[in-house]
């Protein structure tokens, strides 16, 4: 019995050791980021901006790998079947890591259990936005007594089912009694192009899909859903400034990898990416595209996710909302 249980310790041991050494020669190769979007949109900006600083403090060539497809399960789901030794990270949202917990029957993983979160690095508000010369109001209170005097008759666009824009939309009803029908896109560019055209009027939309239409008074904020006015548009109220003190809604980003991965290469990283997202000339790019730097422990980015879980569940009951 004694051997037995000097085996164990000894077995243990070793494998104690085995993990800090690989912790100490880490990374020994190239290291990937997969985005589970296309190349080019508010994801994959701000996973470059990140990659490019989080390099230098890892001392190590950091490649970013686009896996879109099936709104953002198909790359996601690849990390979670990655090896566990730090040289895959998933840059996801709240999309793939929450929402479509809810949306999609068949998740071919689970984001509360295949991975271990390491860092938020990002927080996008959404902004209600309208063309102004077809929907001429400039508050929040304007905006929903014009829609409720025409129930069912406002469109409001999104990047797709299940989007933040398109939950934040349905929030909104929701919240507002109001009626409108959502639209959904495959494209940013396309909803720009409608909202010019005043063909769908409104939309709940990032604001690095809109910045210049923004800048140019082609597109009018009315409100930004999150809590705190957006470090981008400072001079745009929130929800809660204009009578909708419970109303927030926003996409978040960060940085995860496969469950298994030793806790020292966790815990590096996310000390690397603390320092990444305390950096100034990181913030302040990521500001300039509209989105709002962030960070936090891993404990915290993973109470996020539960808690958007929980949150996103009734909306998306309540609105019947549901993946073809």
């Amino acid at each position: 019995m004694f051997i037995g249980k000097a085996f164990a310790a000894c077995t243990a041991l070793l494998a104690l050791t085995a993990v800090s050494a690989h912790a100490q020669t880490y990374p020994a190769q190239t290291v990937k980021i997969v985005v589970p979007f296309p190349a080019g949109g508010a994801t994959d900006i701000i996973t470059r901006i990140v990659a490019e600083r989080l390099s230098d403090h890892l001392g190590s060539r950091i490649v970013v790998e686009n896996k879109a497809g099936a709104g953002g399960n198909l790359g996601t789901a690849s990390v979670a079947t990655a090896e566990p030794d730090g040289h895959t990270i998933l840059f996801s949202a709240s999309g793939p890591l929450a929402v479509n917990k809810i949306l999609y029957k068949n998740l071919p993983y689970d984001p509360e259990k295949d991975f271990i979160p390491l860092s938020l690095v990002a927080k996008l508000p959404n902004v209600l936005v309208v063309n102004p010369k077809t929907i001429p109001v400039k508050t929040v209170p304007d905006f929903i007594a014009y829609v409720k005097e025409r129930p069912g008759q406002i469109n409001y666009s999104s990047i797709g089912v299940g989007s933040s824009q398109h939950l934040a939309g349905a929030l909104f009803d929701q919240v507002a009694k109001t009626k409108m029908n959502h639209v959904p896109y495959r494209a940013a560019t396309n909803i720009v192009v409608d909202m010019l055209s005043g063909q769908v009027p409104t939309s709940f939309q990032l604001i690095p899909n809109i910045f210049t239409q923004l800048t140019t008074g082609d597109i009018r904020p009315i409100a930004v859903t999150s809590r705190e006015r957006s470090l981008a548009l400072p001079d745009v109220p929130t929800m809660a400034e204009q009578g909708l003190p419970n109303f927030e809604s926003f996409a978040w980003f960060g940085l995860l990898v496969p469950k298994g991965t030793p806790k020292p290469i966790v815990d590096r990283l996310s000390d690397l990416i603390s320092k990444t997202m305390d950096d100034p000339n990181v913030r302040k790019r990521m500001i300039e595209i509209g989105a709002d730097p962030a960070k936090s422990t891993p404990q915290e980015f993973k109470d996020l996710i539960s808690s958007e879980v929980v949150k996103w569940r009734g909306v998306i009951k309540d609105a019947n909302i549901a993946v073809d």
